[in-house]
C-alpha cells in the first residue's frame, strides 16, 4: 500500500470502450507521482450473469493494467440502476477520494459524463474531489469506426498457423473476440484473447492467423 501521499487518493472510472486502458494509466502515473492509493471503478446496469464476452475480456484487461499500477482494488457495480453519479459519489466518499479521472469521451450509459449536466450534478455530490477529465486522441475516438461489433470466435490450430472459426468444437485453442473491418466481405479483422493472464491482440487476414505473438496495437 503506498502510504507517502495519504492525504490524496485516485479514483479512475472506466467504461466499455477504447479508452479505458488509457484512463487507468494515467490514474496509475497521476498515483505514482503523488505516492498514493489508486482505486478503479467500472458501472454498469446489467448482472454479471448476462455481461457478454466482449464485457468480460475488456474486465479482465483492466484488472490486470490496475494490477500492474499497483490499484488498490478494481471495484464493479453491476446491476446498479441508481444514477452513475450517484454511485461515484459513494464510492468516492467510503474509499476518501480526492481526485477523479473521467474520460472526455466515452460510449453507452457513459456518454453523459461529457455533458455538463452530469460534471455539476457529480461536484454536487462531492464537492472536495478534484476532478481530471482526459480528452481521447483521434485514433483512439476513429477506432469504433473501422470496426464492427465483437463476436465471441476461437481459433483453431492448422498446420501454418490458426484458422478463425465460430463454433467452439474440441480443436478450438483460444476463445476470445473477433472485430470485423467494416465495409469487407471476407474475415479480415482484429481478434482478442486472453493467454495467462494477458490480452493479446492479432491480425486476422482471410480467417487465418500465422503467428499469435505476432501483437497490433488497435
Amino acid at each position: 500500500m503506498k502510504t507517502a501521499g495519504m492525504d490524496e487518493c485516485i479514483l479512475v472510472c472506466v467504461y466499455y470502450g477504447p479508452n479505458g486502458e488509457r484512463l487507468i494509466r494515467r490514474g496509475g502515473k497521476i498515483a505514482e507521482m503523488l505516492q498514493c492509493p489508486l482505486y478503479v471503478l467500472t458501472v454498469d446496469a446489467q448482472p454479471e450473469s448476462e455481461w457478454d464476452i466482449e464485457k468480460i475480456h475488456y474486465i479482465s484487461a483492466w484488472k490486470k493494467i490496475a494490477q500492474e499500477h499497483g490499484a488498490e482494488q478494481f471495484i464493479i457495480k453491476y446491476n446498479e440502476k441508481r444514477p452513475v453519479a450517484k454511485v461515484i459519489a459513494e464510492v468516492a466518499r467510503d474509499k476518501k477520494i480526492t481526485q477523479l479521472v473521467l474520460g472526455q469521451t466515452a460510449q453507452n450509459r457513459w456518454e453523459e459524463i461529457t455533458r455538463g449536466s452530469f460534471i455539476n450534478v457529480l461536484l454536487n455530490e462531492i464537492p472536495f474531489i478534484d476532478l481530471h477529465v482526459i480528452s481521447v486522441s483521434r485514433d483512439v475516438k476513429n477506432q469504433d469506426e473501422f470496426y464492427e461489433k465483437g463476436i465471441r470466435a476461437y481459433l483453431t490450430c492448422i498446420e501454418d498457423g490458426y484458422k478463425l472459426c465460430f463454433n467452439h468444437t474440441h480443436y478450438a485453442k483460444y476463445e476470445g473476440i473477433f472485430y470485423k473491418e467494416v465495409g469487407t466481405d471476407f474475415n479480415n479483422g482484429v481478434f482478442k484473447f486472453l493467454k495467462e493472464d494477458d490480452m493479446i491482440e492479432v491480425r486476422i487476414i482471410d480467417d487465418y492467423v500465422k503467428n499469435i505473438n505476432e501483437r497490433i496495437n488497435v
